[in-house]
């Protein structure tokens, strides 16, 4: 299973709901970055993506995007193949 990285932060159900989901696709290791408790990383978070809002999630190297991308990918029966090549 590649790595799975999510910027989030300590109060965001958006970030919740996709660590939730993830978990429930098997994911046992989950790398979070606070950016509530990291300042410097939201903006590291921004250069990478684009986007400013959370969660901002990375598989391998893929970035996904948000909860709602996540949850597409999942509705669409391409999440699983995500997770299970090493990207």
């Amino acid at each position: 299973m590649p790595s799975v990285l999510m910027y989030s932060t300590r109060v965001c159900p958006y970030c919740v709901m996709a660590e939730k989901l993830l978990q429930k696709k098997g994911v046992a290791q989950l790398e979070k970055i606070l950016i509530d408790l990291e300042p410097a990383q939201r903006e590291t978070m921004m250069a990478r993506t684009g986007r400013r809002t959370v969660p901002q999630i990375y598989i391998g190297d893929h970035h996904v995007g948000g909860y709602d991308d996540l949850a597409a990918l999942d509705r669409a029966g391409k999440l699983d193949a995500l997770l299970a090549d090493p990207i």
